[in-house]
Parts: C-alpha cells; structure tokens; sequence
C-alpha cells in the first residue's frame, strides 16, 4: 500500500546522492583457486614503459584459458618481451587482457600467447565484457584417474600381478587425470618458470622414472582433486557479478514528445527523461521522484529492513522494487553509472583486489626444485670424473636423492588437509568455497556484520502493546488487527499476525480509506477510528506533551509506532521492530572470547543501529550506510592494519563481502549474489558457526604448518644419510611414502574435531 504507518523508520531514506570510492588493493588474504598458486603475484595493470608513446591504442581480448595468475604470469613474461607493447591491463574476473601497444597489428599479440598453449579472442572497442560461462568438464577422466591410481597401489602392495601391469594401470590413471597438468608444465618449463604444474610435472615424472608408478599415480590424482576443488571460486565471483547485472530490468517506459509512454531499453535512455513505475515493477534506473506516492524495497541496495515511502523529490534507485502506488521519475544518472552499477563495479575492483595465498610449497620450488636437480646432477657426475668414484654407485645416490628430495609429501599435505578441513566444515553447516579462505580465517581480527537478516530475522513484529485508554483496554487490539489486516506494509501485517497469533476475534471494518503517508481510517460498529503513524497524531491534533515522550522513547529503541485513535483521542499504541536472533548474543560472545572485535554496518539508522547493537553485545555500530559507505567502512579497518571479515545476507553487502578478507554470506536468507560473491556460506543462518569456522580454521592452520615442518625435516635428516652412503633406493622410497602417509593421516585429523 502506499500508505505509512510510521514517520521514524529504520533506515530512513538518504538524501545525499552517493557514488562508491574506488578499491584501493591491499595485500590482505588471498583468493583464488589452486591454480592460481603463481610464484608471484602480478598486478593488474602493468606498466612496461613509463608513458604510451604517440599512436598507442588499447587492444582488449577474451582468453578463455586465462583464469588466474599462472596463466597471467606466462603472459606477461612473454608480451613484456615483445617491443611495442607498453602496458598490460589483466581482468581474471572476465579472463580479459587489455594491451596498449604501437604495433601495427594485432597478430603477433594473438600470435604470442597461442604459443602459451591458450587463445586470444580479439574484442571489438566499447563491447561489453561478456559474461564468462563456467567450463563444465566431463567427470569421467578424474573418476579413472582415481580408480587407477588406488588399483595400481592395491596390485602393487599385494604383489599380486607383475610389474609391468602396475605400469600400465598408473600410466591410464596420470594420463587421464593429469594431461592438463603436465601440458602447463610443459609450457612454464619452456618459458623458464617453474610454477605449480611444472613442479608437479617434475614430481611426478620422477616418480615414474625411477619406477614408483602408484606412487606417481596417486600423487597426480590428489593435486587434481585439489584444483577441481578450489577451481570454483573464481567462476563463483563471476557468478556474482552476473547476479548483480541481473538485477535491473531490460526496458523502461519512458515520455515521449508526443505525451505518449513508450518502452525503451535503458541503456538508451538519457538524462532528464521522464519514467513511468508500476506497482510491483522492478526500477531500471537512479532518479528523483515527479508525481505520485508509494513504498519502495530498497533492501537490494540500501539493506533497510522495511519498505521506504516515495513521494516528490525522494530518490530511488535501479534496483529496487515498487510496490503499492504508481511513480513518475526523472533519470538522475544513465544506466552505467546508477548506484547498482556502481556496486557491481565495485564487486569487480574489490575481486581483483584479492591477491591469491602464495603457498610455501610453490614459492618454495623456485630455489628448492632447480637446487635439488643441480646437486643430483653433481652427485652423479662429478664424483665419477673427477674422483674416480664409480658410475654405478654415484648415479644411484643421484637417484635416491632424487626421490627423497621428491615433494610428494608437500604436495599432498596441503590438498588432504584442506579437503579435511573443508568436509569438517561442511559437516557443521559450513560452506568454505575453496582452501585458500580456510587457511586464511585464522588471521581475522575484526568482523563486520550486517544487520537486517544476518543479526535480526528480517521480518518485523509487534514488539509493544501500550494501552492509553482504560475503556479500551480490551477492544484495542482487535480494533487495530481490523484495520491493519486491510493493508499489506509489514507493520500493518506486524500488527495483524499478532492478534491471529492471540486469537483474537476478527471485526468488520466498513468505509476503509488509506490516508497517504500517514495511516488509515475506517469505521467499525459505526465508530469511527484511525491507525496511523506520529504525523497522523499531529494532523488530528490529538497530540500531547505525554504522547510525545511516549513515542520519542519507543523509536530512540530503533521501533516504527503505530496509533489507534478514535474522536476523542488516542486509545493504544503498538511498537514494531525487527527482533534479534537468539544465537546472535551467543554467537558475539564466542568471537570475544577468541579475541575478535566487532562493528555493525546497516542501512537502517544510528538509533536503531545502537539498540541492537547494545542487545548483542557487538563492540560499535554505524548507521544510515549505502553499500558504498559500508565498503569504505572495510576500508578503514584494512587502513588500521585489521584481518576483516565481513557478515551479510543482501546485495547491498556484496562490496563489503568482496574486499573483505573473507566475507561470510548468511546463506539461507541470503540472496543469491550474496551467496555468490561471498567465500563462507552459513547454510543455516546461525551466526554461531562462525566462531566454529575459525576455530577450525586456526586448527587447520596448525596442522598444515606441522606437516609442512614434519616433510622438511624428515626429507633433510634423509638428505643426510644419501650422502653419507648408507641410504638405498628402498629406503628412500619408504622414507618418501612414509612421510607422504604421515601428513596424510595428520591432516585426516581435522574430520574427527
């Protein structure tokens, strides 16, 4: 209905038009998938001459295979190589790669990176970004791999076929489930960077070598497992930002010249012009209202828990949806530039801010995996021509060297125990999209949490019953219930749903009027009575000095007052209010208690945003705030050297969610873009589970640092005893698998917390 039955609302409309700071990067977290494990981390543009020479131009291509910093290492080493080329702009978000150069042509750009083994699309200047479509891959060459490499180590352990049978088995199983990887080890070794897949690619090529074909097989298997696993993230951030486009309808009904309405597409639509909203149409558009009355959803984008009246000179915003009255608008910003437009530009910014975890495995094979073949080369050379040594002896200790110094277990300590971990979570009704936000979740020290639908339920209701009248102690309710059940604004429904929850007796309302932005009125038994907000009190003139400080009490509380009111004067009042989740305080308590801090960022205002503040306990609240206030928000706490975590359920927090450290979506309740651009979904909506998660995250962190120790350390105590003779090639493949089962069973504790 267009009517409002309250003046003071919970996050009352801004007035301010508001457009969102950019991103600033941080080195804070890391996100991305497992192939995303680069050595080093490029930024998103770089600069390879210090100003574009005259006749540059910027080429843009699509490259389907370009999805994280692997891809976008290779590339950058091979195009910086390249003369002409001055600048390289990467956008993993949409596998886009922008290159201001001066060449004449195009070719040798595609030419270039075709020989990275990946293809460049060119796109046409001013297209938009298409949206990336994730690629589906069949699951039957895993589910082979899998199977061979368990068959093969069965066979082997059991002795119960020959050798060369083992063979064949391990060879099905690497060659189905790691062909992927062994093709961008390949090429990394050509182009001289010995990233995560060419060390795999050497690890297991070794294992082949010297004849331990499970082993090799299993190993190739568990690092597949490990990137189909943490692969989805970043398909789920594009998801998001599609969520989002999603939002804000195709077409308008604008005023023509001729005084006709006519639908255009809003991307046509300029400044100045006049639009025409239905109820219950979506608005396409930012503007400022010219004619009519209404209640407007803006949760989409402001988060506020309850509809927001229109009427002239009152903004809305692309988005959000209008419900009871007719509008008229004038468009105050184009379609690319409205305040939904701005979120989904920030969700982007605030992704490719997220630097992906280095891993110490794949930072660490820059010098260790290089050394290791060096001083096995060595080991087998030189002692046999220059000392006289014999070729046999010191050829094998090369290879047992080589295969101690396999990183087998390194490798294989990181996915085990991070899928551990991941099915820990699930198991308590938390959805970790990927490792990399499990092992980061240790480190947050603050935690921004949303309000409406992450704290509170998201549904108001009748908190207050106030009798003002002894006459009516007992008619008043039901009265009210009558004339609130007439209209469909939540606090009307608030008021309604809690007389049907009393049983109370329904009553027949005769000559029902909606009065616009202040109530209703309507006659019951012949009497006639009004229910209204504090503006309908002050135009009855039935208000009081009394009243006043009644009312002023109840919305200090952060709730909506509604009035009963007959000739005479008022007769009762009611309070509504979004209440609280019982396992909110709980939930506050147990982040204190591991020493986290909280803050509350909502749309809705500072007095409601402190009361509720107060009932959980959380450290501070800030009010009245866009998304893009929210984020900045985020911001400052990066700026004082916080780990944030951010709390939400709506696209109103999905910036906030972005560039958090990890951002928690309140799953259940939660809308899809939120789900989406967040990395923890709580399936359940209980705010407890994320003290659960980070306690598990902090576990996990310990037994990846213990495996990580244990592999080293073994591996050097080993190294030792190569060199000293008395090692031998069993022993070394016993020390090897033995440290592998080790981390293995270490990190298959984490299932038992």
């Amino acid at each position: 209905m267009s009517d409002s039955l309250h003046s003071h609302k919970p996050g009352a409309e801004h007035e301010h038009s508001h457009k969102l700071k950019p991103v600033q990067k941080h080195g804070h977290g890391g996100h991305g998938d497992s192939c995303c494990s680069s050595s080093a981390t490029a930024p998103a543009i770089v600069k390879l001459s210090e100003a574009p020479t005259n006749g540059a131009r910027l080429s843009n291509f699509r490259i389907e295979a370009m999805d994280c910093p692997t891809e976008q290492t290779l590339i950058q080493n091979k195009l910086s190589k390249m003369t002409g080329v001055q600048q390289l702009e990467f956008n993993l978000i949409n596998r886009v790669l922008g290159v201001t150069h001066d060449l004449p042509g195009i070719e040798p750009i595609v030419e270039a990176i075709k020989s990275l083994g990946m293809h460049a699309e060119p796109m046409d200047q001013g297209a938009e970004t298409p949206t990336p479509v994730p690629r589906n891959k069949p699951w039957w060459p895993l589910a082979l791999s899998g199977v061979g490499a368990l068959l093969a180590e069965v066979i082997h352990f059991t002795a119960s076929a020959p050798n060369w049978v083992v063979a064949i088995i391990a060879l099905v199983s690497i060659l189905s489930g790691g062909l992927g990887t062994y093709k961008k080890g390949w090429i990394a070794l050509k182009n001289r960077n010995l990233n995560i897949n060419a060390l795999m690619s050497i690890a297991v090529t070794g294992a082949v070598l010297i004849g331990q074909w499970p082993e090799a097989a299993m190993v190739m298997f568990l690092f597949t497992v490990a990137e189909l696993i943490e692969a989805r993230s970043l398909d789920r951030a594009r998801n998001a930002i599609s969520g989002l486009m999603q939002m804000t309808p195709d077409t308008a009904t604008v005023l023509q010249a001729d005084g006709s309405w006519l639908e255009q597409d809003v991307k046509t639509i300029g400044l100045g012009a006049r639009v025409r909203i239905r109820p219950g149409e979506r608005i396409g558009l930012d503007g400022e209202v010219l004619s009519g009355r209404s209640t407007i959803d803006q949760a989409p984008i402001t988060g506020e828990s309850l509809p927001v009246e229109k009427t002239v000179g009152d903004k809305v915003f692309a988005g959000t949806i209008n419900q009871a009255g007719s509008l008229e608008f004038e468009v105050t910003a184009a379609a690319d530039n409205s305040t939904l437009a701005r979120i989904i530009h920030a969700v982007e910014q605030a992704q490719g801010a997220r630097a992906p975890t280095q891993r110490f495995v794949d930072s660490f094979s820059k010098i260790y995996t290089p050394a290791v073949f060096v001083l096995a080369l060595a080991v087998a050379v030189i002692p046999p021509m220059f000392m006289g040594a014999l070729w046999f002896d010191w050829i094998y200790r090369a290879l047992v060297l080589l295969v101690v110094a396999c990183p087998c277990a390194l490798v294989i300590s990181t996915p085990v125990t991070i899928v551990s971990g991941l099915a820990a979570a699930a198991r308590k009704g938390i959805l970790v999209k990927g490792g990399v936000y499990l092992e980061g979740g240790y480190k947050l020290d603050y935690l921004a949490l949303d309000k409406t639908g992450t704290i509170t339920h998201g549904k108001p209701v009748q908190t207050d019953f106030l009798s003002l009248d002894p006459t009516a102690d007992e008619s008043a309710p039901a009265i009210a219930a009558a004339l609130a059940g007439r209209s469909d604004h939540p606090v009307s429904l608030a008021i309604a749903k809690a007389a049907v929850d009393k049983q109370t007796p329904p009553l027949i309302v005769d000559n029902f009027e909606a009065l616009g932005g202040r109530g209703v009125r309507g006659e019951i038994n012949g009497q006639l009575y009004h229910l209204g907000n504090h503006r309908l009190v002050e135009d009855l003139g039935l208000c009081s000095p009394a009243l006043e400080e009644k009312l002023f009490a109840l919305e200090k509380q952060g709730k909506s007052v509604v009035l009963l009111l007959d000739s005479s004067g008022p007769l009762a009042l009611f309070a509504v209010a979004d209440t609280v989740k019982e396992s909110s305080r709980e939930a506050i308590r147990q982040l204190h208690d591991l020493g986290i801090k909280t803050l509350m960022l909502t749309g809705d205002n500072v007095h409601t945003a402190q009361a509720i503040a107060a009932q959980v306990g959380i450290d501070d609240a800030k009010g009245d705030l866009l998304p893009g206030d929210k984020l900045q928000a985020i911001e400052a706490l990066y700026a004082q050297g916080h780990r944030v975590g951010m709390v939400g359920d709506g696209i109103n927090d999905a910036p906030a969610l972005a560039r958090s450290e990890i951002g928690f979506a309140m799953a259940a309740a939660g809308t899809d873009t939120a789900i989406e651009t967040a990395d923890v979904a709580l399936m359940d909506d209980d705010l407890r589970k994320i003290p659960a998660f980070i306690q598990l995250s902090r576990q996990t962190s310990i037994i990846l640092k213990q495996n990580i120790a244990l592999a080293l350390v073994i591996k050097a105590i080993f190294l030792g005893v190569t060199f000293a003779g008395v090692a031998t090639m069993w022993m070394a493949v016993f020390a090897d698998m033995g440290v592998s089962l080790l981390v293995v069973f270490n990190g298959l504790r984490l299932l038992r917390k």
